[in-house]
């Protein structure tokens, strides 16, 4: 396999991390996916950052042996844990990270704030830190974790009455003070972004990553020519723990637009 036909090793808490794999094979789509969810240790958001770095170590050398020529970690709470580290264990492998659009809500808002929708790691990271000092200076950020959300979509219920109330509660308050933005700080989040899209309502500017992060590994591939632009894609979808009741299968078809074939108990 040339360096060129090898994928592109993707890897989240769970399913979060497809709507980034969507957006890459939306924008990229001769490129093959080497995805991996750790579904047998997930939620990530509450966890100590040192062990989401050995989590995203482990992940990390799986998806490089598996031939991966670029590494993304779909993951905000891995990315803001781990990405500094594991550009130091593997400073020759082009690896991109997911971050809050903190920059472009802050370009976005009319009112001057901005609701933040990620998990309770992602805020309590210096990486998080160093966005507010960065871009946010004029606004002000009314921040939320969502607490349960992740769980709710891991499990298939992304249109259910429990979700939505639980969005409900988070967006509220942020609506009453002022938000006409909202940023999905967690690769999790744009699976329901369709009930959020509901309840902001039509003026509200909801922001998804995903997209420009493919722009980036698009751009990264190209300037090291390792655009795939002659033999078909080839897609394998592993996670670490049981795909109970078929709903990482489910909802990796309906976004997706195919069923993937997916390897259980990997790393396990």
């Amino acid at each position: 396999m040339s360096q060129a036909s090898q994928p592109i090793g993707l890897f989240d808490s769970g399913i979060g991390g497809l709507s980034v794999a969507y957006a890459i094979l939306r924008q990229l789509p001769s490129e093959s996916i080497l995805y991996f969810g750790d579904t047998a240790r997930i939620p990530y958001g509450a966890k100590p950052a040192d062990t989401i770095r050995q989590y995203s170590e482990d992940i990390t050398r799986f998806l490089l042996a598996g031939g991966s020529k670029l590494i993304v970690v779909a993951c905000n709470t891995a990315s803001a844990a781990a990405l500094n580290h594991l550009r130091h264990l593997w400073p020759d492998v082009p690896i991109v990270g997911m971050e809050p659009a903190v920059k472009p809500g802050a370009l976005a808002t009319r009112t001057g704030k901005v609701g933040v929708l990620a998990t309770a790691g992602t805020f309590k990271s210096q990486r998080y830190a160093s966005l507010m000092h960065r871009f946010a200076k004029d606004v002000e950020l009314l921040e939320n974790p969502c607490i349960g959300l992740v769980e709710l979509i891991e499990a298939g219920k992304l249109n259910e009455p429990e979700t939505e109330q639980l969005l409900r509660q988070a967006i509220g308050p942020m609506q009453s003070a002022g938000a006409d933005t909202f940023v999905l700080g967690c690769t999790h989040y744009p699976f329901v972004q369709g009930l959020i899209e509901k309840i902001a309502g039509p003026g509200a500017a909801i922001i998804n990553p995903a997209p420009a992060v493919a722009r980036q590994v698009e751009r990264l591939l190209r300037e090291r020519g390792l655009l795939n632009e002659g033999t078909q894609p080839r897609h394998r979808f592993c996670i670490s723990g049981k795909d109970e009741g078929g709903h990482f299968r489910k909802v990796a078809a309906a976004l997706l637009g195919f069923e993937p074939e997916l390897e259980e108990n990997v790393l396990a």
